[in-house]
């Protein structure tokens, strides 16, 4: 049985679901802007030449390592505190929400002002043509036109 305390919380977590997904694309390239940048990279990167060739995440394992117990002076660990705000999760730098079309019949049921145009990699060069052409002509951004 719930009580009323978590009741209450579960409402409020859907209402910021419904909120979040009627942002604007306006809205959601300045929330992108501002969006937190940081990399993570392994424990003592600096340290050894073959880790700063290819300085890529490792999630630190040690016993004692002070990386791993997040001690002041040493790099942060990635974790769910970073992620990115799921207002604007998944979506493309100009705010719009990318969307994958392999054939002209995709582009009929899209709105310009809300999506950006990807068009799929199995699609020719004949295809390709067809498709940057009528999406230009309905006003879409196409983000990798490729063949053009």
């Amino acid at each position: 049985m719930w009580t009323g305390s978590t009741f209450t919380k579960e409402v409020t977590l859907i209402e910021v679901v419904v909120v979040s997904s009627q942002i604007s694309p306006g809205e959601a390239k300045k929330l992108i802007k501002k969006k937190l940048k940081l990399c993570f990279y392994r424990n003592k990167w600096w340290k050894f030449s073959k880790f700063r060739k290819d300085p890529k995440w490792r999630k630190p394992r040690g016993k004692d390592n002070p990386m791993r117990l997040r001690l002041k002076g040493h790099p942060p660990v990635a974790s769910a505190g970073y992620g990115t705000p799921s207002a604007i999760r998944g979506l493309h730098p100009s705010g719009l929400k990318p969307v994958v079309v392999s054939n002209l019949r995709d582009l009929s049921g899209l709105d310009p002002s809300r999506n950006v145009v990807y068009i799929s990699s199995t699609v020719g060069l004949r295809k390709r043509l067809e498709i940057i052409k009528k999406a230009q002509e309905m006003g879409f951004r196409v983000a990798n036109p490729g063949g053009t």
